[in-house]
């Protein structure tokens, strides 16, 4: 299925006008004593290096860029306005046929330095700065927290003594410690001590104290 055909205002405007231009630069030029192959070749050349500096000027705005397209404009513009009846093609000075002889070297210098210029990277938008990582903690190094303080319990208070249960010293025990201590009161005159006691009984150390408290 074919698409419908749709004339562009715009683009029929810029045929025109470029056909008009190329015209006129042509007749500048075979009037300046460019004939044949040449009168045609100066308006594609003004026009290309139009174009060229217009493409530049798009991504960077230099001081080169604007001084190569004011040159291709005044070129262009100045070739229409010079064959509107302002100049008699039919004797054209001798400062224009200069001009116009020595374009193509002053093109040629133009587009070879547009060419060759290194584009300036400082007008361009910066791109966005990539992400920071978040930046990885080692466990291993980082100090570690103080150990929590020792929570002491309080000691009981100390128990009190318990008084130890009484010796029971049967009777007859007791009668005959009392003969051993009265014997010992005789011989001695002194009252017999727990050790003595013990030791002529031969009883153990507790129940010697309890009958030295009996017989007191």
């Amino acid at each position: 299925m074919f698409r419908s055909f749709r004339i562009d205002a715009v683009l029929v405007q810029a045929v025109i006008a470029g056909a008009l231009s190329f015209a006129h630069l042509h007749d500048l030029a075979e009037a300046a004593g460019q004939t044949g192959w040449k009168a045609w070749a100066y308006p594609v050349s003004v026009d290309l290096l139009l174009v060229a500096v217009w493409r530049r000027l798009r991504t960077e705005r230099s001081r080169l860029a604007w001084f190569w397209f004011l040159i291709a404009l005044v070129a262009s513009l100045g070739a229409n306005i010079a064959t509107a009846g302002l100049l008699d093609l039919e004797n054209v000075p001798a400062w224009l046929r200069i001009l116009v002889a020595g374009w193509p070297a002053l093109a040629f210098l133009g587009g070879t330095l547009l060419a060759h210029q290194p584009a300036n990277h400082a007008s361009a938008p910066a791109p966005d700065p990539a992400p920071v990582p978040a930046p990885v903690v080692d466990r291993s190094e980082a100090p570690e927290p103080p150990p929590a303080p020792e929570i002491t319990e309080p000691e009981p208070p100390p128990a009190l003594p318990v008084a130890a249960p009484a010796v029971s010293v049967p009777p007859a025990l007791v009668d005959h410690a009392r003969k051993v201590a009265i014997e010992h009161r005789t011989r001695t005159g002194k009252d017999i001590d727990t050790a003595t006691l013990r030791a002529r009984l031969g009883v153990p150390e507790d129940l010697a104290g309890a009958i030295v408290a009996q017989l007191a």
